[in-house]
């Protein structure tokens, strides 16, 4: 059975200003010295702790005209009001924290035909430009990523596009041309004016499927007239793996003009040839959540990626292709 006296207070909430003010009487024990730590006036303080007294239905001081004295009721509330005062501190500061650009986590998610090249570029960028921002880096497949800014694992992409998928917005950052990487010797090695349908009869090497780039390289092929007929092995999970095959001379392959420097940089066997323009290409992009909250953030990353990433073989969109 519920008390009368219990009925009454029942659903009254105490206020913050309410416990701030018993709280410093309770630490100082007078109600002027109370009033000036927090800034208020003295009738407004000793307003603030009987009303808090009325929603409590306990008595939390005892006042005579010398001094303030807490109640046992008061003794043990006041522990109680200072916890509850911290922890809305701490939570206005971690408030505080969440507002300020770059801070905190940022999970980045990065295709693996992407993250060998980029990322040295955009980890300093964020070294330098952002040292308080946690950056989590994950390398996976396209489809995985997705998933991952779906269901809030992740919050944001590096990696191909166009997507084409509903509830992703795209920030374009630059484009790079394909590279026909070949064995030494090759007739096609080292020229600067290949013309795209010179893949329709190639031995070429893709990589696995689930390969972003795979999808892509072959719709160069079938864009250049390559037929299904034509030999394409598909034997490598990863480029490095890729630029040895035509090292043994099983075929050639197509590389972003990014990776090139890393993957054939140290072997003399492996020759690169440039296409004609409008050479075959590829759109690099970070891409968020629609609707993001931290969107602005993000717009401001992509701008500083633009600026920081001018420096690789990319050509770095203009602003109406954003």
């Amino acid at each position: 059975m519920v008390s009368p006296a219990h009925s009454v207070h029942k659903g009254k909430q105490p206020s913050l200003s309410q416990l701030r003010a018993f709280a410093a009487v309770a630490e100082h024990l007078h109600f002027r010295d109370a009033a000036a730590a927090i800034g208020m006036s003295q009738p407004a303080l000793s307003g603030a702790v009987s009303a808090l007294e009325e929603a409590l239905g306990v008595q939390l001081l005892e006042r005579t005209t010398r001094k303030v004295l807490l109640s046992p009721a008061g003794e043990r509330l006041a522990v109680r009001a200072r916890a509850v005062l911290d922890a809305v501190g701490e939570l206005l500061e971690e408030a505080e924290a969440v507002r300020a650009p770059f801070t905190g986590v940022l999970r980045l998610g990065v295709i693996p035909t992407v993250a060998p090249y980029l990322l040295p570029t955009v980890l300093r960028l964020v070294h330098d430009r952002y040292p308080d921002l946690d950056l989590q880096v994950h390398e996976e497949q396209t489809y995985s990523l997705l998933e991952g800014l779906g269901s809030g694992r992740l919050d944001v992409l590096l990696l191909a596009v166009p997507l084409g998928v509903p509830g992703v917005t795209e920030l374009p950052l630059f484009d790079e041309d394909f590279v026909l990487v070949t064995q030494d010797g090759h007739p096609l090695g080292g020229r600067t004016d290949i013309p795209r349908d010179a893949l329709r009869e190639l031995r070429l090497l893709l990589l696995d499927e689930g390969h972003c780039l795979r999808d892509q390289a072959l719709d160069i092929c079938r864009e250049a007239g390559r037929t299904d007929g034509a030999a394409v092995t598909t034997t490598a999970a990863g480029l490095s793996t890729l630029v040895q095959l035509v090292a043994g001379g099983l075929g050639v392959t197509l590389l972003p003009h990014t990776a090139v420097r890393v993957e054939t940089g140290r072997n003399p066997s492996l020759v690169t040839g440039r296409f004609a323009d409008p050479a075959p290409s590829r759109r690099v992009a970070l891409a968020m959540r629609t609707g993001a909250a931290r969107a602005a953030e993000f717009q401001e990353l992509a701008e500083a990626l633009r600026g920081a990433l001018a420096a690789l073989p990319v050509r770095v969109l203009p602003a109406e292709a954003r």
